[in-house]
């Protein structure tokens, strides 16, 4: 199964060019499913399926609206049901269903969710709507920060303690964190695990849109150093409404050579890019939407994942017994880096983004010697403890 999300600037069109990517790959016979919070328009006619039940638009393909209101009122009640012993003992009114309002960040959550579960569907091809490029990025980093606030606030070592809960709570006089509370973290770090193993699989790819203008190189360049610490890599870029290359109106023509002067801009940075041509038109429906699938000829060079290289020989090498992490970020990153090691994470920082990564195991007994970044990749080197075993050994 491939996954591809689409996100890009705010206003270039993504959800048009993913629900473009979704027809062509059912055209082309693969089982796909497109996801979205409003594919509606793009589609011709309302969606009016969920992901447990994809509605069918044309052969091969299903669609399914995300609706974070609604997903945002079912979690909110489960979790209320969870907790009810606790609201009970706190004297608190639950809440009912037609009260609740979804809060701000509702719509990533929903996003996750329903695509973990449809990630356990038989589908060849997933086609994911996602928000505009800050947001997805933070989104995909959602999982795994979130995986790793559970593991420090309820570290599964810790869990056997909870027999000695009864006993706890009469000697001192007030009721211990229920069983209840650490079933949910298992559930909760579950689902995201789901979610983080479709977002790092090599057959999930990021699509790039945006409209050729001074705003779209900046804000891709900012985009590619974002998905280099959090990933997946982009497997295209995708430059939407491209405007004919003549005209005789002297003002389009003007708007025509800036955006053909930043095409070739893009096509220096990422090389081949995929062109999509304005319609004149806002597209609706399938008719429109076959006009505008993006060719495969514009994939880019799929990028390496965060690697650990065990680069020590027996009598200490020329690298004089390091071990070395290499992270790969764009060729033309500018932005100053930070490391800070944290225990047995380690802490980067690159521009507006940061990850704090885990250590390998055969990492963490070992000081950090030093850092750079070459050929746009950061290379950072361990000083490994005396007697400590090769990796993988």
């Amino acid at each position: 199964m491939r996954t591809v999300l689409v996100t890009g600037l705010g206003g270039a069109g993504r959800t048009v060019v993913a629900a473009a990517t979704a027809l062509a790959a059912a055209r082309g016979g693969e089982r796909t499913l497109f996801l979205s919070a409003d594919p509606g328009e793009v589609l011709g006619a309302p969606v009016r399926g969920g992901v447990e039940t994809p509605e069918p638009v044309a052969e091969s393909l299903w669609a399914a609206r995300i609706e974070p209101a609604a997903d945002f009122r079912a979690e909110f009640l489960s979790l209320q049901e969870r907790c009810g012993a606790a609201l009970d003992l706190l004297g608190a009114a639950r809440l009912e269903e037609e009260e609740l309002t979804e809060l701000p960040g509702s719509e990533e959550f929903a996003l996750l969710r329903a695509l973990a579960h449809a990630a356990r569907g038989d589908w060849d091809r997933i086609v994911l709507d996602l928000p505009p490029l800050r947001r997805a990025i933070a989104l995909l980093a959602l999982p795994e920060q979130l995986r790793r606030y559970l593991r420090r606030l309820l570290p599964r070592e810790r869990q056997a303690a909870r027999a000695l809960r009864p006993v706890l709570a009469q000697l001192a006089g007030v009721p211990m964190p229920a069983q209840r509370l650490y079933e949910t973290a298992e559930r909760w770090d579950a689902e995201l695990a789901a979610v983080q193993a479709v977002v790092d699989h090599p057959a999930t790819a990021v699509r790039l849109v945006a409209e050729p203008g001074p705003a779209a190189a900046d804000a891709l360049r900012s985009a590619r150093l974002g998905l280099a610490l959090q990933g997946p890599a982009p497997d295209m870029v995708v430059a939407n409404r491209v405007l004919p290359a003549e005209t005789p109106d002297a003002w389009l023509a003007g708007l025509i050579a800036q955006q053909h002067k930043h095409l070739a801009e893009l096509r220096t940075e990422y090389g081949t890019v995929c062109e999509l041509p304005h319609l004149g038109r806002d597209p609706r429906g399938l008719d429109d939407l076959t006009l505008l699938a993006p060719s495969d000829d514009a994939l880019l060079a799929p990028g390496p994942g965060w690697t650990v290289e065990d680069r020590r020989s027996e009598d200490g090498g020329a690298d004089g017994g390091f071990i070395v992490w290499r992270l790969p970020l764009p060729g033309a990153v500018k932005e100053e880096l930070t490391l800070v090691r944290r225990g047995g994470e380690l802490l980067v920082t690159a521009g507006p983004f940061r990850r704090i990564a885990p250590l390998p195991a055969a990492l963490r007994r070992c000081t950090v010697a030093g850092a750079g970044l070459v050929d746009g990749e950061l290379t950072v080197r361990f000083a490994p403890d005396p007697g400590l075993w090769p990796l993988g050994r």
